[in-house]
């Protein structure tokens, strides 16, 4: 996989969406974007708000996500998404927004390498894009999550194997760079 062509795409790591049964993935996706930065690689921070009247409140009840804190990037994550190529608000599960799609198309990146929050919805929905697209979706299995889980998040690696293919997902220890802290 070659750096210049490929871009860290971290999926709507964001207070609404951290809770304790997606907390886990916080230090692994830090971890894995300091060392990609510090690689020189190309990150996309995507985050999603929700707005009125939108589908999720219309059709799910769903009222989360519309302001401050809860649209906010965790802190962890915040030094690292300030220095992104560009970080994209979104109202929609996929990274696909029009100007999503604009970033991906000038910035050259043929590969996206996927992480964050929530595997079973918008990480899954933005590889599923990515494939249609003709560009190559790796979705980093350990550096995903869903605040619903380890059977939603399952789930989600399911359906998303299903469309995009097995092989396309990975672990942060399949990349060419160093994701894991040296021995002491």
């Amino acid at each position: 996989m070659d750096l210049a062509s490929s871009v860290l795409v971290v999926i709507d790591m964001q207070h609404g969406f951290v809770r304790e049964k997606s907390a886990h993935v916080v230090p692994i996706v830090t971890d894995l974007v300091r060392r990609w930065q510090e690689a020189g690689g190309a990150t996309v921070f995507s985050r999603f708000i929700n707005h009125p009247g939108s589908p999720y409140e219309r059709l799910i009840r769903w009222t989360q996500l519309t302001d401050s804190p809860q649209i906010d990037i965790v802190d962890e994550l915040a030094p690292y998404a300030a220095r992104a190529t560009a970080v994209v608000d979104k109202a929609a599960y996929t990274l696909f927004t029009p100007e999503g799609e604009a970033i991906i198309q000038n910035g050259g990146w043929r590969d996206l390498l996927i992480c964050g929050l929530a595997t079973e919805s918008c990480v899954c929905k933005t590889a599923v894009d990515a494939f249609e697209r003709d560009l190559t979706p790796w979705v980093l299995t350990d550096a995903c999550g869903s605040h619903a889980g380890a059977e939603a998040h399952n789930a989600g690696l399911l359906v998303t194997k299903r469309f995009i293919g097995a092989s396309q997902l990975i672990t942060t220890a399949d990349l060419p760079i160093r994701t894991v802290a040296p021995a002491a």
